[in-house]
């Protein structure tokens, strides 16, 4: 199977079952969401859902953040990952949004980079799904699904190869969807140490499902 056709499987399928992909981090404004995605890194997005609610309600907008403290940030964040450096990255992203932003997030991947906290992955997350921008975040969940369904090559050992890798096959309307798609799908199918081949859709043209069944003929 060419490269072309396995992006061209891969869209079809998705288009037809989950039309309308949307991230599981529960927000309510594009501040909410900044905040939410830089608690994720490396934590479940059910544990930041569990501990936004009161977060938010204590900082509902950046200048309340900006004026907190970074002990009582931590506070609130306690259960999640690192939450020393995550509270430390919040206070400054907050106070760097009202001093050089007005308060206001960034539309563009350099400005938000220059927030404590937000790298290149959390930058085009925002930008995807605050701004519907063609960008492509890659985590662990999209680097290792691109891998083994052959949308991405072994060569590409970085995200920001395999971010290229996708964005030179998707086209521009689906790289927003495209994102979403390839995260739920590592998060609740393909996942990293048992994958659910069984039940997975996308055997056919599955580089990695070639591999694991020695039987099977695949199409590539």
């Amino acid at each position: 199977m060419q490269k072309k056709e396995r992006f061209t499987r891969f869209i079809e399928y998705f288009t037809q079952h989950y039309p309308e992909p949307k991230t599981e981090l529960n927000f309510g404004n594009p501040y909410e969401l900044l905040v939410a995605v830089i608690l994720s890194a490396q934590c479940t997005d059910k544990r930041i859902n569990q501990i936004s609610p009161a977060l938010f309600a204590r900082f509902p907008e950046p200048e309340s953040l900006a004026a907190a403290s970074a002990d009582e940030v931590f506070t609130y964040i306690r259960s999640v990952s690192y939450p020393n450096n995550k509270a430390k990255h919040l206070v400054g992203m907050a106070n760097t949004l009202m001093n050089q932003f007005g308060g206001e997030i960034p539309a563009t991947v350099e400005e938000l980079q220059t927030l404590p906290g937000v790298g290149r992955k959390t930058a085009h997350v925002i930008l995807s799904v605050v701004y519907n921008e063609p960008t492509m975040a890659v985590d662990t969940h999209v680097f290792r699904v691109s891998h083994r369904l052959g949308l991405a090559p072994l060569t590409a050992t970085t995200p920001l190869a395999v971010e290229k890798a996708l964005m030179a096959h998707i086209p521009k309307q689906y790289v927003p969807k495209a994102h979403h798609w390839l995260i739920l799908h590592g998060r609740y199918v393909c996942l990293a140490r048992s994958p659910k081949c069984d039940v997975c859709a996308l055997t056919e043209f599955c580089k990695y499902y070639e591999k694991i069944k020695p039987g099977f003929v695949g199409m590539s």
